[in-house]
């Protein structure tokens, strides 16, 4: 009977984890969608790029408010209502922009998909923290950050070549019926924790306190030393690593070496690619090498710093394809350390504040790419290269901060 109940157990949590990481797959898919069907936007619709880029803003602006709800839903409401709730939304959205009648339409349905999507990644790590063992919740959150950044990828070249064949609406439309049908697969097979299915938890659940909603905001934002470095590395991590992958690096490369755009699209995916492998080796060395997250972040983030250096020097010295496809690789794998913090941060905190705890952390990265892309905005005047050299090396002082505060971050034994 044991070993039934463990198989049973085993079965459905990665049931759980595999349709969870699906669900993810498209919130970083419909993250980059708008750079890729752009022109079919402009098109359909007669709108100019600046009309793009505020629908495109809408996902992140959506995702970054909805954070703290997410956290307080999350913990309060139960990952899995929270989440099957805020994707039928994010379906919703995708039916919405399939079938617009005009650009308003469009970024109405953006809106409520980012509103959707905002709530994926803090319930799954939730769902994680309940159904896996601590040693291997950081390697899960690698993986699941993986199939993430999959997706980002799929919204290139497969998304523009599904866009070519049977058009932008049939893609959202299809986008649709699939959130609505991994809904659906969710709200059946999806639980809480372990023990809502009779199941026994993988290891001695902690003490569930309820604690007021108040309480948990002043015992995250007021816990010092517990919460505040992890913000800051985020902050830069991820601030400075959108400004580059999702901004700056395009116009540096057409500006400053005459590279066309599939030339620089081409070498800019090997960012990705290195965040594909970057996340779940950290998540894996930070449980099963080291067994510290301390560690792996402290060391992580200063690799990135040293990137960062790297970028900074090889700015107008370096010309070469295939060493930038080198460069970037190494780039986005260090990028991808930040992992183990979500780790750090969840068992800082009681159980039952783990989503409002990630999610409240989860707010810094997003503020980190908006605060960091508009600077970075105002220093690129003429967009020369001193210009992006300045901008290269104020992403490395920022690191340089973060660095230090990896440094100060205490780990829970």
């Amino acid at each position: 009977m044991a070993e039934a109940k463990e198989g049973h157990a085993l079965w459905n949590r990665w049931t759980i984890f595999g349709i969870m990481a699906l669900t993810y797959f498209l919130v970083y898919f419909h993250r980059v969608s708008p750079a890729v069907l752009a022109t079919d936007l402009q098109e359909s619709f007669g709108v100019g790029l600046t009309a793009v880029a505020i629908l495109s803003s809408a996902y992140f602006y959506a995702y970054m408010v909805m954070q703290l709800p997410c956290g307080v839903l999350t913990d309060r409401w139960g990952p899995r209502r929270t989440v099957c709730t805020f994707t039928a939304l994010s379906a919703l959205g995708a039916l919405v922009t399939a079938l617009a009648s005009s650009f308003e339409m469009v970024v109405a349905g953006r809106v409520m998909i980012g509103l959707g999507v905002a709530m994926v990644y803090v319930p799954t790590l939730k769902v994680l923290s309940s159904w896996f063992r601590k040693d291997e919740f950081s390697t899960l959150t690698g993986v699941l950050l993986m199939v993430g950044n999959v997706g980002g990828l799929a919204a290139a070249g497969p998304l523009a070549a599904m866009s070519d064949f049977a058009g932008w609406r049939q893609v959202f439309l299809a986008l649709a019926f699939l959130t609505a049908a991994l809904t659906w697969l969710m709200w059946l097979l999806v639980r809480d924790r372990p023990e809502d299915v009779g199941l026994p938890a993988p290891e001695e659940p902690e003490g569930e306190e309820k604690i007021p909603l108040t309480d948990s905001l002043r015992r995250i934002f007021g816990s010092g030393m517990k919460f505040w470095p992890f913000a800051a590395i985020f902050f830069f991590m991820y601030g400075s690593l959108m400004t580059y992958q999702g901004l700056m690096g395009g116009p540096f490369f057409r500006d400053v070496l005459g590279w066309d755009k599939a030339e620089y699209g081409f070498s800019l995916t090997f960012v990705g690619l290195g965040m594909i492998a970057g996340c779940p080796v950290s998540g894996f060395i930070s449980d099963r090498v080291l067994r510290s997250r301390r560690k792996v972040v402290v060391f992580g983030t200063a690799v990135f710093t040293l990137m960062w250096g790297a970028m900074w020097l090889a700015s107008g010295r370096l010309t070469d394809q295939a060493a930038y496809a080198v460069l970037h690789f190494v780039f986005g794998f260090f990028a991808g350390w930040y992992v183990p913090i979500y780790g750090q941060v969840k068992d800082a905190f009681p159980r039952s504040m783990t989503g409002t705890a990630i999610a409240s952390l989860n707010i810094f990265p997003f503020a980190g790419g908006a605060v960091l892309q508009m600077v970075a905005g105002f220093m690129i005047a003429e967009g020369s290269l001193t210009d992006y050299r300045s901008v290269w090396l104020l992403m490395t002082a920022g690191m340089a901060i973060a660095t230090v505060a990896a440094l100060l971050t205490k780990e829970r034994p």
